[in-house]
């Protein structure tokens, strides 16, 4: 006579009970562009309205939140670590040395944005997904493309400058190390040209490029070059002096960006390495000559960069602040 089994078969109600649980989890992770239809229905509505009154007074505010976006996302996911002020126990991730320069234009409309939510929708709403969303909408009000953005993320429960050791791009990185950073986390070269195409508005300090405008074989067009010595003569006294990174056309979004690289107006040394690189000249060239196809490509790579490492359910919180872990 065999052993019987110490196991005793799930009932019916049990079954049914863990296949629910499976069912709701499932759900609950899921990405909507419409998550918030029930829980706060004017969720977008208080977003455009917090940027749209920022963007008004600071124009500077949509290069802002573009930048804040993707040193948030790029590293380590869209979860809102950027956000984090560091404490006396941990140095966060927005005191990083490659952070520091981030405008604080682009912090405040979304701690702007995340209070009116908090007084319509209390703990609700997370910080990352109101990131995702001003950003759209910013670009949009810029004369950028539109694109559909899901919701549902959760907030990190941790953010550490430590972590971002070697994760985002420099302007000085060898083109070769930059394509490799974004193909490790599953973008095209292609993708990658169009995202670059985000300095179609913003600024950047002259400490970013100074060094090389007097080099010789840099790609500066020469009249560029001294315009360039010229306006950062007083960097070293005045370290917040900077340029428009599209000096056309500065605060319109557009493929402008493109078609300086080849005439030797592009501000940064990543600039002038897409060019001169042979893997990103023939996107460099295909922007430049076809704006909608730049605004196609830019809009599908930023909602693809949008979904990149999103924590939902269980692995990340709903902050109360988005300056503070709960």
């Amino acid at each position: 006579m065999g052993e019987q089994s110490p196991l005793k078969p799930l009932s019916s109600l049990s079954l049914l009970l863990l296949l629910l649980t499976l069912l709701t989890t499932t759900v609950d992770s899921r990405l909507t562009t419409d998550f918030y239809s029930k829980s706060c229905p004017r969720f977008l509505d208080i977003v455009r309205d917090t940027i749209s009154d920022k963007q008004i007074t600071h124009p500077t505010t949509a290069a802002a939140v573009i930048r804040l976006f993707f040193h948030d996302c790029f590293p380590n996911g869209c979860d809102a670590s950027i956000l984090v002020s560091s404490t006396a126990f941990n140095v966060a991730e927005r005191d990083s040395s490659i952070n520091l320069s981030l405008p604080g234009d682009g912090f405040d409309v979304i701690v702007r944005a995340k209070t009116a939510l908090e007084l319509a929708c209390p703990q609700t709403v997370s910080c990352s997904d109101i990131i995702s969303v001003a950003t759209r909408d910013l670009l949009v009000t810029v004369g950028g493309p539109y694109y559909p953005v899901y919701l549902g993320r959760r907030d990190s429960r941790t953010s550490k400058a430590s972590l971002l050791a070697d994760l985002l791009p420099l302007p000085s990185s060898p083109m070769a190390k930059t394509i490799r950073q974004f193909e490790s986390r599953g973008f095209t070269v292609q993708e990658m040209v169009a995202l670059s195409g985000a300095h179609s508005i913003g600024f950047s300090h002259c400490k970013e490029f100074v060094g090389l405008v007097g080099r010789n074989s840099t790609g500066y067009n020469p009249r560029f070059a001294q315009a360039l010595k010229k306006a950062c003569s007083s960097y070293p006294k005045d370290p917040t002096i900077s340029v428009f990174n599209d000096i056309m056309t500065p605060n319109k979004f557009d493929n402008m960006y493109f078609q300086n690289i080849p005439k030797g107006l592009g501000l940064l040394e990543s600039d002038h390495g897409l060019y001169s690189d042979p893997r990103t000249r023939p996107f460099v060239d295909l922007y430049a000559r076809d704006q909608d196809r730049f605004f196609k490509d830019f809009a599908k790579a930023m909602q693809k960069l949008s979904l990149y490492g999103v924590k939902t359910g269980r692995r990340g919180e709903i902050r109360r602040r988005c300056d503070a872990i709960n």
